[in-house]
């Protein structure tokens, strides 16, 4: 008996939720989905009292909304206790419903979720960072935070998270176009990614395409006029070869009912991002069609391959094998593209429980309640991201939100590379990784003490970038090898997040040193008269701030000026400000002229640290390794800074059309916005309609750089725009 076609039932499903405006066509959808008991009956009574006379910004009773979130969990986990939560997760946050209540009413189990989702959404303004610039992505980075918290205690709450974000998705449309781009980026960025991680592709795709809809719609219009109107033609073509596959496997080996082949057209987003990274249009897409299907056994997969490798020639570069190498998410399945007479098709081979696990992840080990046939979702990404927060917290001096927000961010890849330690273990990474990724990926300490590395028993620089299948053999030492430049190099959140910790340390402590070799010069004394000085004011803790607030570098000059020795001229500790050329200094010498030292080349805007030599200021990169046992040496130091109305350096990747002319008349309309365009690289493909193009640039600092990037969308297809000026961070 072939199962019931869950994709078909979600898809109706979706569609009947985001179409339901009224409290009993919600309650219908509930019941029928998750079935009735007096439990539920209860929690849907519950959650329509406690939400009376709340209404949505659509209109409809606010109760709408959980009830349809539960349905969507129902159908996702049938766990009854996720259900219950998700109807109740907004009455502690915005009713009279206390705790005890709660309790009270339908357990501790469930109230320990619907406090875990109460924690997620308990962001209040006082709560955040003071950045007016980075406000909506604070409070993103501080929910994300408490969601990850919450989800350690249990994951069903991450569960329930998703299913609120897909109905908040699925009635975006009411919404101001600023909140539209900034939910939907959210979603596509973090939602999406956790939806993948936790194995359910079902609720990923939609969470993705809605998203794409309203951050790129003219993108998303472009591919949804191409399917509708190819459909008829592509579901016929999928059709004549399904027919084929059935006819053969019937007549080798398979019976009547034993297998099922299911047809599918990649979903938008997914289609999106195979046109940018290859740089072709739609038709070009070899993975647009595909079928699925579905075997009983493992060895029944093998069977199918056999038979369409002999019947269908294979693009063999796109061959993967899933059951043998599982994603960490529990994905498994076999991927392999055919040459069809007309057509180029994808096939998926996986059995009916590993169909399961594709499509709901770990909440199939509700829905089926399996028995250990297939491979079960790993969570250890989910504790690492966790204990990242955790460490945060704990060093409250340091806490950075948003820091957590990207290095989650960063964890939260889609792995596209499996390469193997000398030993054989299996470890997945993103496109790009390096070999240092892959280090920090088996142990930070590993990261931290990496000295050389060989792929493949080739030795390699600890940047090369990794492919597939690649076996690599990472050498430590006793001392610590790491450079703060490999943080734009990494390419995992790990990585990220342990180079920019340890450099983080290493300015700390530079600001440290330099603040006491500034003020020893300023006053003529030796550092350890400065160092007494500083520990009987208790100035210990704040001190290194010398280095980086010439404010503060004044109030510590006029605070420790009883210590000094007296002097005739009143004015001898008078710090004063010199402007010379980008830079300004502030220092009670006077300084003739600042130059830069030939060893480190610090660019426009990058942290640095100057010394005294002649009478003129010599400029250091802060992390230059010379400068480093030139502070060690007590050499005079004077406060330096860029000026602020520097231009700020920004990388720009992005397509042209393939014409002649384009480029030029690009490069004048940079010239025209007052940019400076300081290196440009070509990636060129005389098959592709596209070019793509790599440009470093400056932008003048009384220039949104904002406004610039709408203003470039006009005349090119943006693919990146980042700012080179965050490689780290001050301390």
């Amino acid at each position: 008996m072939k199962p019931i076609d869950e994709e078909l039932l979600l898809e109706q499903l979706i569609d009947n939720v985001k179409n339901c405006k009224d409290l009993e066509a919600a309650k219908a959808l509930l019941f029928e989905i998750c079935g009735h008991d007096a439990i539920l009956e209860k929690a849907v009574d519950y959650c329509i009292f406690c939400h009376e006379g709340q209404f949505r910004k659509s209109g409809e009773p606010y109760a709408v909304h959980p009830i349809l979130v539960a349905t969507l969990v129902g159908f996702l986990s049938e766990n009854k206790s996720n259900i219950l939560a998700a109807l109740l997760h907004d009455v502690i946050e915005d009713t009279n419903c206390t705790e005890e209540e709660l309790r009270e009413q339908f357990g501790s189990e469930v109230l320990k979720l619907v406090l875990g989702l109460t924690k997620i959404i308990e962001i209040r303004e006082d709560n955040l960072i003071s950045s007016k610039s980075k406000k909506s992505l604070t409070k993103s980075a501080l929910t994300f935070r408490n969601m990850l918290l919450a989800s350690i205690e249990d994951v069903g709450v991450l569960i329930v998270k998703l299913c609120d974000r897909l109905h908040n998705m699925l009635t975006l449309d009411i919404l101001r176009e600023d909140k539209q781009k900034r939910i939907s980026e959210e979603t596509l960025v973090v939602y999406a990614p956790i939806a993948h991680r936790l194995g359910i592709s079902s609720i990923k795709n939609y969470l993705e395409d809605l998203s794409f809809k309203y951050l790129m719609p003219d993108e998303y219009k472009l591919i949804d006029n191409y399917i509708n109107s190819n459909n008829q033609e592509m579901q016929l073509g999928l059709n004549e070869f399904i027919s084929k596959i059935e006819l053969l496997f019937l007549s080798n080996g398979f019976r009547q009912g034993s297998f099922e082949i299911q047809k599918r057209i990649k979903h938008s987003y997914s289609i999106y991002l195979k046109m940018q990274r290859k740089g072709i249009g739609i038709e070009e897409v070899l993975d647009l069609l595909g079928v699925r299907i579905l075997v009983e056994k493992v060895s029944d997969c093998y069977l199918a391959l056999g038979i369409l490798h002999t019947h269908f020639n294979p693009l063999v570069s796109r061959f993967k094998d899933y059951i043998a190498l599982p994603k960490q998410n529990g994905y498994q399945t076999i991927h392999t593209t055919l040459f069809d007479a007309k057509s180029i098709i994808e096939a998926q081979i996986r059995t009916f429980d590993m169909h399961k696990i594709a499509e709901f992840g770990i909440a199939a080990h509700w829905k089926y309640k399996e028995d250990g046939s297939v491979v079960a979702p790993r969570l250890d990404w989910l504790t690492d991201i966790s204990m990242q927060s955790i460490n945060n917290l704990e060093n409250a001096e340091d806490y950075n939100a948003i820091e957590l927000y990207e290095y989650a961010k960063d964890s939260l890849y889609v792995e596209d590379v499996a390469v193997y330690s000398p030993k054989g273990e299996i470890f997945t990474l993103p496109r790009g990784a390096t070999v240092l990724d892959f280090a920090y990926e088996v142990h930070t300490k590993v990261g931290l003490h990496a000295k050389s590395a060989y792929v493949n028993r080739i030795k390699v620089p600890l940047l090369t970038e990794l492919k597939n299948g690649d076996i690599v053999r990472v050498v430590t030492s006793n001392d610590k090898f790491y450079r703060c430049s490999w943080i734009d190099s990494v390419k995992t959140g790990k990585a990220k997040a342990s180079i920019r910790e340890f450099c983080k340390q290493k300015i700390r402590e530079i600001n440290l040193a330099s603040s006491i070799n500034m003020l020893s010069f300023i006053f003529g004394v030796d550092k350890n008269r400065i160092e007494t000085w500083i520990e009987k004011e208790n100035l210990t803790r704040r001190i290194r701030q010398v280095a980086t607030d010439s404010a503060y570098l004044k109030d510590i000059v006029n605070g420790l000026k009883k210590y000094a020795k007296k002097s005739y001229w009143f004015d001898k500790y008078e710090i004063k400000e010199q402007k010379i050329g980008n830079f300004t200094l502030y220092c009670n010498h006077k300084i003739a002229n600042v130059d830069f030292d030939f060893c480190c080349h610090p660019k426009r805007g990058d942290a640095v640290l100057a010394f005294v030599k002649g009478g003129n200021a010599i400029v250091h990169h802060k992390l230059c390794d010379r400068a480093d046992k030139m502070i060690d040496n007590n050499q005079d130091m004077v406060f330096i800074k860029w000026d602020s109305n520097i231009p700020k350096s920004y990388k720009l990747i992005f397509s042209l059309e393939n014409k002649k002319g384009v480029l030029a008349e690009f490069l004048a309309f940079l010239a025209k916005m007052q940019i400076n365009l300081l290196t440009i690289n070509l990636s060129s493909d005389l098959n592709s309609a596209v070019d793509y193009f790599e440009i470093t640039m400056e932008i003048p600092d009384n220039i949104n750089p904002d406004s610039v990037k709408d203003r470039l969308k006009s005349r090119c297809k943006i693919l990146d725009f980042t700012s080179l000026n965050d490689a780290y961070k001050e301390g």
